[in-house]
């Protein structure tokens, strides 16, 4: 008896559709039909507007603010399960709550955690999410990551900028494992940002590890919240001597006066990707879209093929 893989179907959270589209259609797929019921009093209900017995299903979702949007992931997942889906993958380009990775103080929730243990209870067989703030939260599933890096679609762009006296920079300690990353690739240097914050999102003071001066910078990090890190970045290494300061941050969470703090530095610009929409156009931010890098990576997991090619570093 032969054996014939289940069909795939694309569908996607009410806010992420915009990006689900994009993936469908480099997929070579349409996007799957579906419905969302809401209550008078705020609650909803998704539904499946087509068969998804016995196939894979791929729900497009990034989690970031409102709530909402964990929870629509989380009734489409059951629905699925409920529907005799036969593989069932969460696709989180952008992963929530993931700065919750630990206690780093007392009586406080490692919400990461619990997010994975919810998206598993509500019946995901399958996680693929891009960049996450800790690379240790894959350890808080019991069932398959795929952890992509947006590193494959920056360095080609990077490089596309054929930039002389080239230096990646971390803004913080934390994020010098990704700077290292992409230093070793394209075979520049790096600096490293030291800052001590009062509180969540501001900062007390901030030094360089590292000179600058003559140099080209890109600073490199997983997500902008409310773009104070960079900025205060930027314009301390533009009276360091740098050249130039650009950043790539792969999401783009920009809350509150980010956008103004953006345009009002000295960042020259600012790469992310459309894993979170924006909010609004600014002359100094650049979307590159991880469509491409979803739909190839779901393609070779559809068909059972190695994706270990797609990591750069």
């Amino acid at each position: 008896m032969s054996h014939t893989e289940p069909e795939a179907k694309i569908f996607a959270c009410s806010q992420s559709v915009y990006l689900a589209e994009k993936i469908a259609a480099k997929y070579g797929i349409p996007l799957g039909k579906m419905t969302m019921s809401t209550y008078s009093d705020g609650e909803f209900q998704p539904s499946y507007e087509e068969s998804i017995r016995g196939l894979r299903v791929f729900i497009v979702c990034s989690t970031f603010p409102s709530a909402d949007n964990l929870m629509e992931l989380l009734l489409m997942i059951d629905a699925a399960k409920r529907a005799s889906a036969r593989h069932i993958t969460a696709v989180i380009p952008y992963f929530g709550w993931a700065r919750q990775d630990r206690k780093d103080k007392p009586r406080v929730p490692i919400g990461a955690k619990l997010v994975a243990k919810l998206l598993e209870t509500a019946g995901a067989t399958r996680i693929m999410t891009m960049d996450l703030h800790a690379d240790q939260i894959q350890g808080f599933f019991e069932k398959p990551v795929d952890h992509l890096f947006a590193s494959t679609i920056f360095l080609p762009y990077i490089e596309s900028l054929k930039l002389d006296n080239l230096m990646i920079a971390s803004p913080d300690m934390g994020g010098s494992k990704r700077a290292y990353a992409y230093s070793k690739f394209l075979n520049s240097e790096v600096v490293i940002c030291y800052k001590q914050r009062k509180e969540a999102n501001v900062i007390a003071t901030m030094e360089l590890i590292g000179e600058v001066k003559g140099k080209n910078v890109i600073l490199v990090d997983d997500m902008i919240d409310t773009g104070g890190t960079l900025a205060k970045a930027a314009d301390l290494m533009i009276e360091k001597g740098a050249l130039s300061v650009r950043a790539i941050c792969t999401h783009a969470i920009l809350s509150g006066d980010a956008y103004e703090k953006i345009e009002n530095s000295k960042l020259l610009e600012l790469i992310v990707t459309d894993s979170i929409p924006l909010k609004k156009e600014s002359k100094k931010i650049r979307v590159v879209s991880c469509a491409p890098l979803f739909a190839e990576v779901m393609h070779m997991v559809q068909h059972n093929n190695s994706i270990s090619g797609k990591f750069l570093m």
